[in-house]
């Protein structure tokens, strides 16, 4: 029992004595732990105040800085505020002495006013003198002549009108024979040996194309189911089939030549052929487009040969040869543009200038008539600028552009090519026209003839391209015959639009008619 006891004593104190060091062992864990909580409390106030006297340093740092920008912002600012007073100061200064200049002026135009006033006082005075002296002179030389001052007047305007008339007639009446004289020899026989040594054949061309048919039941066949294959026609060449009662026949229209030219052999094969259906049309049309591109090509090659032209760039050569398709009051353009080649070149000939550059430009002349219907302008301007893009010479550009006088000319080949442009155009039988326009071009001859003052009777002779002038010689002069020559070949070229040149010829002659009586 006591040993009992024993162990339950020692088991007490042995709990006891483990528990107040357990204790004890917590107090000092309790003791460090408020020691390192004192010491980072202290470390970190002790950061805060170098923090704290570091931003106080900043910032008393950044004011000195903002301190004095500010003064020298109010330094500048008081220089300038003072160099702007002083420039005012200088300007008002300024505006005082120009305010007492404009007064000074504003006298001296006072003065100046009242002078100008007293002078016209007295011009008026004077004036009205001079007019009642004039209207005395006036009244005395109306009783001596014994006409109105308006007859007077009329009389000594028509006097000298009729006197500058008759200089005039005559000084140009001595300035054209003398020109003549010079230069009418020698332009005779260059023209005449140009067209001696050149001729050519002439080729008529009518604006639409005509294709004939074996038969009219054909016509069913090319318009189609539905019209399908007019359309698909159509649509392939952008060429427009006219079918009408026409027997035998379709009309092709269109303002494209060279489209024109592919319909129509198109259609022709399509017809010999026998097959027309959609498919075969576009089959067709390709194959055809092709070979006329072929074509074209060698034609301007050709062209180009046969007038001795070497290093032409291929897209001039081939615009030569799509003016194969091209006509111009049905003459064609291509065969139009080598005549004019052949005629500057012989003309350049005998001037002694470069006959190779001449035919290059007379080729060429026409270019723009290529591309004229794709490109808005004068097919001359149109055609420059074609030839400038593919390297021309700027001799040649500026003869192309000068052929119409689009722009003035300004070489010596501009004007050749001129001539042979109008020769080749000029000659009889180059160019044709529908009846109906032919008649109406010469009674409009006649007709702005007719309209002058003295002229009896007009007769429109040679196909028009001369003017038969017959005038009163009553009414009209040797000298007015002149002016009234070139008065109405102005006229025409004003009114009128016509290919080639019209000769205007004045014919005045006296009668003298007597009756011998028995």
């Amino acid at each position: 029992m006591d040993t009992i006891i024993i162990a339950g004593i020692c088991a007490a104190a042995g709990f006891a004595l483990a528990f107040w060091l357990r204790g004890r062992a917590w107090s000092r864990k309790a003791g460090m732990a408020e020691r390192e909580a004192s010491r980072l409390l202290e470390e970190s106030r002790a950061k805060a105040e170098e923090l704290l006297r570091k931003a106080e340093v900043e910032t008393k740092e950044s004011l000195f800085r903002m301190k004095s920008d500010f003064e020298n912002e109010m330094r500048e600012a008081r220089s300038e505020l003072k160099l702007r007073e002083l420039r005012l100061v200088q300007k008002e200064e300024a505006l005082e002495r120009k305010a007492e200049q404009v007064g000074q002026r504003e006298e001296q135009a006072a003065q100046k006013e009242r002078q100008l006033q007293a002078l016209e006082a007295g011009l008026q005075d004077r004036r009205a003198e001079v007019e009642r002296l004039i209207e005395a002179q006036k009244q005395e030389l109306e009783k001596i002549s014994g006409l109105t001052a308006e007859q007077a007047k009329e009389l000594l305007l028509r006097a000298m009108e009729n006197e500058a008339r008759f200089e005039a007639a005559k000084l140009i009446k001595r300035i054209e024979g003398e020109a003549r004289e010079e230069a009418d020899k020698k332009a005779k026989k260059i023209i005449a040996t140009a067209i001696q040594r050149y001729a050519a054949d002439f080729v008529a061309e009518r604006t639409v194309s005509v294709v004939p048919l074996p038969n009219d039941e054909m016509k069913g066949r090319i318009i189609g189911r539905e019209g399908r294959n007019i359309r698909a026609l159509e649509a392939a060449t952008g060429i427009d089939l006219i079918i009408d009662d026409t027997p035998e026949a379709v009309i092709l229209s269109g303002f494209n030549p060279v489209r024109r030219e592919v319909a129509r052999l198109s259609l022709e094969r399509l017809i010999s052929d026998g097959r027309i259906h959609p498919a075969r049309i576009e089959d067709v049309v390709k194959k055809v487009g092709q070979e006329v591109e072929q074509t074209i090509k060698e034609a301007g090659e050709q062209a180009a040969f046969d007038l001795g032209i070497h290093g032409m760039h291929p897209e001039l050569i081939k615009c030569i040869g799509r003016l194969k398709f091209r006509t111009s009051f049905t003459q064609n353009v291509l065969q139009h543009s080598v005549e004019v080649g052949f005629l500057a070149g012989i003309m350049a000939a005998e001037l002694g200038l470069n006959t190779k550059l001449a035919r290059r430009m007379g080729l060429l002349h026409d270019i723009g008539k290529a591309v004229d219907h794709e490109v808005e302008g004068p097919h001359a301007l149109i055609g420059s600028k074609l030839a400038k893009k593919y390297g021309e010479n700027p001799k040649v550009v500026h003869a192309i552009a000068a052929h119409h006088e689009d722009v003035p000319p300004a070489s010596v080949y501009a004007l050749l090519v001129q001539a042979a442009d109008g020769l080749s155009g000029a000659r009889p039988g180059a160019r044709k026209e529908l009846l109906e326009n032919y008649i109406k071009r010469i009674e409009d001859l006649e007709k702005i003839a007719n309209e002058f003052r003295g002229v009896a009777n007009t007769y429109a002779i040679q196909a028009g391209r001369e003017l038969r002038v017959i005038v009163e010689s009553e009414k009209v002069s040797d000298e007015e015959a002149v002016l009234l020559s070139k008065e109405i070949a102005r006229k025409i070229e004003e009114s009128m639009n016509f290919p080639g040149q019209i000769k205007v010829t004045v014919i005045r002659e006296t009668r003298a008619v007597e009756l011998a009586n028995k």
